[in-house]
């Protein structure tokens, strides 16, 4: 056989892979450029099943999460990942658990990909909030367009309007519950994340100072000082509503029929490796910025 008609055998094997890289998005490398779980991981979701809602911890608690059936299985930044779209059953739900308290210190960080900026004020990456004030904790998201009516169909509930009275669309917001206040605190991210592309995402408390991390380069920080209030309120991500409306029916987790079923603050994109953490991180090894 010639050397060409090699070459070409070659070539034709090695396509399919070459693509699958391509789509999936990530260097060969990938697992080991992806967050690990270590000793100040609380929960890790890679989002790398293949079907199905269930969603699992890679963290040392394995505290399972489970799937809304307006989510899809995607490629993502680091194999496959979560797709969430504009319906008010796109969500992840783990249900509450002590070790997501912020006793210490906090970090909330995911790899995201929007599709698209929400309409009303924001829509949440990730959260453990509720309009109970007693069972607020802190909530990481995404500053939307705010729209109001005529533009918008609906008018927005406005449950989130104080969090981002500063913010501009795109930037990120990270609100957290003081434990020995009334008044909720927000901050905001000084640069605006782009549409349809992986951009890592990062904020962190520990106690004194709020830090925002853009692809692992510190955006903004802020000082403030106190410790995030603990909660019974559950981790919810790429949605938010009222929890307490979750039931399962037919095998699923859904919302009860008979509520506003309105996505308003559902996120539409793609998320990958969400961590939380119990301490303040300042270095991103996912990004490559030890």
């Amino acid at each position: 056989m010639s050397p060409r008609r090699l070459a070409g055998i070659g070539w034709a094997l090695a396509l399919p892979l070459a693509l699958g890289c391509m789509r999936a998005g990530h260097p060969a490398d990938a697992r080991q450029a992806a967050p690990a779980p270590d000793s100040a991981t609380v929960a890790l979701y890679r989002f790398d099943e293949q079907a199905g809602v269930r969603c699992a911890d890679a963290g040392p608690f394995r505290i399972e999460a489970t799937a809304g059936a307006g989510t899809n299985v995607s490629y993502g930044r680091f194999g496959s990942a979560r797709e969430f779209t504009r319906v008010i059953d796109s969500f992840v739900y783990a249900p509450d658990n002590p070790m997501f308290d912020a006793r210490g210190g906090l970090t909330v960080e995911a790899w995201v990909l929007a599709h698209a900026f929400g309409q009303y004020e924001d829509t949440p990456i990730v959260s453990r909030w509720t309009e109970e004030g007693n069972q607020r904790s802190w909530l990481f998201g995404i500053v939307g367009d705010k729209t109001k009516p005529p533009l918008a169909r609906l008018p927005s509930p406005g449950f989130h309007d104080g969090l981002v009275a500063s913010g501009q669309i795109g930037q990120l917001v990270f609100a957290f519950q003081p434990e020995d206040a009334s008044q909720p605190r927000a901050f905001v991210s000084t640069q605006r994340l782009p549409v349809n592309r992986w951009t890592h995402v990062a904020a962190s408390y520990d106690g004194m100072v709020v830090r925002f991390f853009i692809d692992g380069r510190l955006d903004a920080q802020y000082a403030t000082r106190g410790r995030i209030q603990s909660s019974a309120a559950p981790l919810l991500v790429g949605n938010y509503f009222d929890t307490r409306r979750l039931s399962t029916f037919s095998g699923e987790l859904r919302l009860d029929v008979g509520g506003d079923d309105n996505p308003y603050y559902a996120f539409e994109g793609v998320i990958d490796e969400l961590r939380i953490s119990n301490q303040a991180r300042a270095q991103f090894p996912e990004t490559g910025t030890r």
